[in-house]
């Protein structure tokens, strides 16, 4: 394979940050824009120097210029676009959740199987430095077992509008959204452990929609972990930005934005700050940069990009369990 030939599906704000970190990659070719806004698709692919446009998705997934797809329209079509274009052998990235619920999640798995294609899910925080960091440091076991985590994805004094607030495009509130990342990213600190349990608190309190704006879950992990996740839109306070984690273990704590150790010589507790690259926002463009590399490493290789549909998957299990959890007030096994 020389250049590898990538076409956008859907222009909206997070496409930007793909854009830009897949022009960083060598032999890598941005062929295709596609929006149902035309005039939109029009606009990236000018600021991009993208030569074609069109608003017609299903178009483009016989089209043999292209290899791959990045995918980010509303939650709805994650699945039904992925599922086309890995049918006729284009890779995918697709944008978080990787499906609208973890039913037509499993579809696609199946799909890429069947068709020995590769799905990459845009969970980013296992890209950033402070996490990887701290990652180094649990699996050094430096911290001991972990017994708890909290973790944070939240907005706060803020929230979407849109397609974000529409159940039927979203599937979900905040806890799709923004919640999404927490659970990620503490899955990922802890070594990817199989959720067992969930038991969830959701509910809409700071909007006039359809989807939850507010949410604690608590997750049971296969390795004896627990973790608390909040999410939520419109917060009048969060103990975190987007994926903050605290992790509890038996020999020190960690904490991911801000990024401190603290553990204990003896009777002596320390308290160990690192010093970090300066970030130019929270999610930092190096983040989208390096997943970007990631997917093109992948498909030169032909292997199985991380976060990839494993990892999407439980992600979207613990999604549903949550909602589920809510619906009925009491705990659900996954």
């Amino acid at each position: 394979m020389n250049k590898i030939k990538i076409a956008f599906i859907g222009s909206g704000y997070i496409q930007n940050y793909h854009a830009k970190g897949l022009k960083e990659q060598k032999d890598v070719e941005l062929t295709t824009v596609v929006d149902i806004d035309l005039n939109a698709a029009k606009d990236f692919a000018t600021k991009y120097g993208i030569p074609e446009t069109t608003d017609d998705v299903l178009s483009l997934t016989t089209n043999k210029n292209i290899d791959a797809v990045i995918i980010s329209t509303p939650n709805k079509f994650h699945a039904p676009y992925a599922i086309e274009f890995l049918k006729n052998g284009k890779d995918v990235f697709v944008e978080k959740p990787m499906a609208i619920n973890s039913i037509v999640g499993e579809i696609m798995v199946e799909v890429a199987e069947e068709h020995k294609q590769l799905i990459m899910v845009g969970h980013m925080w296992r890209f950033d430095t402070e996490v990887n960091f701290i990652k180094d440091k649990i699996d050094a076991g430096e911290l001991g077992k972990i017994i708890k985590t909290k973790g944070y994805g939240i907005h706060e004094n803020w929230g979407p509008t849109g397609w974000f607030v529409e159940k039927e495009l979203a599937g979900g509130g905040a806890l799709a959204d923004m919640g999404v990342h927490a659970i990620d990213t503490v899955r990922y600190l802890l070594g990817d452990p199989l959720p067992k349990q969930v038991y969830a608190k959701i509910g809409t309190y700071y909007g006039d929609y359809d989807v939850d704006d507010t949410g604690v879950i608590m997750i049971t992990w296969d390795n004896g972990a627990t973790s608390v996740i909040e999410s939520g839109w419109w917060q009048p306070h969060t103990d975190g930005p987007e994926a903050a984690t605290r992790l509890f273990g038996t020999d020190g704590y960690a904490s991911v934005f801000p990024t401190v150790i603290k553990t204990k010589n003896g009777d002596c507790p320390g308290e160990y700050k690192p010093l970090m690259p300066e970030r130019e926002e929270h999610c930092d463009q190096i983040i989208y940069t390096q997943q970007m590399e990631h997917f093109v490493n992948c498909i030169r290789k032909r292997s199985q990009p991380i976060p990839g549909y494993k990892e999407g998957l439980e992600v979207l299990k613990i999604v549903d369990a949550a909602y589920r959890s809510s619906e009925i007030g009491q705990a659900v096994d996954i």
